[in-house]
């Protein structure tokens, strides 16, 4: 039931992006859940190998270029997804940060009525 949630926290997150950002465009909901799929499985088996290969870059930038990443994770998520389209890497760059702060506040809002 909790992978269930999160799904629909992640995929909400998402298509709310695409009414925030005009360089982020959804075909339809159907793409917006398959984008959550995917873009939860780069963030499982990419970007752990990235953030170790970027270690020294992300010491020397006190983490910040973690956020490169993160928008890096968006644009090979919209190259992969059929019906998930993002304009530019400064489009992803800001997305991925708004989408941070989405998911963070929709998750505290799922804990708080205690979701399981």
């Amino acid at each position: 039931m909790k992978l269930l949630v999160n799904w629909v926290i992640s995929t909400l997150s998402l298509y709310l992006l695409s009414f925030l950002f005009s360089g982020i465009v959804f075909d339809n909901f159907t793409a917006a859940l398959i984008t959550s799929i995917i873009l939860g499985l780069i963030n499982a088996i990419i970007k752990p190998i990235l953030i170790i290969l970027t270690l020294p870059i992300n010491i020397i930038t006190l983490g910040l270029f973690s956020l490169v990443i993160n928008a890096c994770m968006l644009i090979i998520a919209s190259n992969v997804s059929p019906g998930f389209h993002i304009d530019g890497f400064a489009t992803a760059f800001f997305a991925s940060i708004v989408l941070s702060v989405i998911n963070a506040i929709l998750s505290s809002i799922v804990k708080k009525n205690k979701v399981e």
